[in-house]
């Protein structure tokens, strides 16, 4: 599956290398078992795309290499983590983790999460991640950016009222389009008091390799938590 008729890609390539024997024998063999693919019946209640006793449904849109999903799902085993993730390396990446680690809270879409998101039912969805996304820098390409006021009025759709939205950027102009985009969309609340409730991350978001990455070439991260009012 793919983006939906006229709409551009918000991501880049979808492979890198190809796959070692192991990694093929993990995207023949554990991606089966856990992957979602995506269509309205089987999203109707995304509850029972996990075991009884998940009592909410969790989406991190653009996982990378997958260690905030795989740890919200460790720290949290009555969350049902719904991780999308177009490029193949790091869908590989969490099924290697998932084979040493078996983890019965995380359900995989390898593919463009816009077109997950608007198979889920309203209400249904938690809080939602959207960490460091491309920020397609040059502005010609600006309209390629998966957090439009379009993308924030989809993802408010499926959040309850209270339901937390939490974004990353390590890209100054990109955090201030987020915020402008969210005012205009006029769905969530930032939940921020000062200034360090988005210059720092909280006790609950742990770091990623890309932030890591970022921070050692001296960008500056941007922690955004909103609320659906």
């Amino acid at each position: 599956m793919t983006a939906g008729a006229g709409e551009l890609r918000s991501y880049g390539r979808r492979r890198g290398r190809a796959l070692s024997a192991r990694q093929a024998g993990l995207w023949r063999d554990v991606l089966p078992r856990v992957v979602v693919a995506g269509t309205a019946a089987e999203l109707a209640n995304p509850h029972h795309l996990f075991p009884p006793g998940i009592r909410e449904v969790w989406l991190e849109i653009g996982f990378g290499g997958g260690e905030h999903l795989i740890w919200q799902a460790e720290h949290h085993p009555s969350a049902g983590l719904l991780g999308c993730e177009p490029f193949q390396d790091g869908v590989v990446k969490v099924l290697a983790a998932m084979d040493e680690r078996p983890s019965v809270n995380i359900r995989l879409y390898a593919d463009d999460a816009r077109r997950l998101v608007r198979q889920l039912p309203a209400a249904s969805i938690g809080r939602v991640f959207v960490l460091f996304p491309d920020p397609w820098p040059k502005r010609r390409h600006w309209k390629r950016r998966l957090l439009s006021e379009g993308t924030l009025a989809e993802l408010a759709r499926i959040m309850p009222s209270g339901g937390e939205l939490r974004i990353a950027t390590d890209i100054a102009d990109y955090a201030a389009w987020i915020l402008l985009a969210v005012r205009r969309q006029g769905s969530f609340r930032w939940a921020a008091q000062a200034a360090g409730d988005w210059r720092e991350r909280g006790s609950d978001w742990p770091q990623t390799r890309y932030e890591a990455k970022a921070l050692r070439a001296g960008r500056r991260c941007s922690y955004f938590r909103f609320l659906r009012t």
